[in-house]
């Protein structure tokens, strides 16, 4: 069993930077790929970034280049920072794990991994 917790979110003017991190629970941290997706108003919860436990990394084409995802395996943590952001990046931001046999190849579906934090709220402003 793992328990996820993000935190960091908030508002940030266009352009700006904010990074986002995810605590979890439990012993099993490292075994587990790890995933950040998003949901705006109105839309379907998006894939943004995973990472395996190797440090690899996989990015949405909408956040490739400005977002990096990292992972801190001492402190079970996730983290996902955000540079030159823009208002389309609005957004409560959710942070999952999965068993890599799970997750990959199809990391971008929602389905694919087992464990989900309560989300944090990202506000892009003009």
């Amino acid at each position: 069993q793992v328990q996820l917790q993000e935190s960091g979110g908030g508002l940030v003017q266009a352009g700006g930077s904010l990074r986002l991190s995810c605590a979890a629970s439990g012993r099993a941290f490292t075994k587990y790929a790890m995933g950040w997706f998003r949901q705006a108003p109105g839309k379907e919860r998006e894939f943004v970034a995973v990472i395996r436990r190797s440090g690899t990394a996989y990015y949405s084409e909408a956040v490739k280049g400005r977002f990096t995802i990292s992972r801190d395996d001492a402190k079970n943590t996730v983290f996902l920072q955000m540079n030159t952001m823009a208002l389309e990046d609005t957004a409560s931001y959710y942070c999952a794990a999965g068993d890599p046999a799970s997750v990959f190849p199809y990391y971008g579906r929602r389905r694919q991994y087992t464990y989900w934090g309560q989300g944090t709220q990202v506000t892009v402003s003009s």
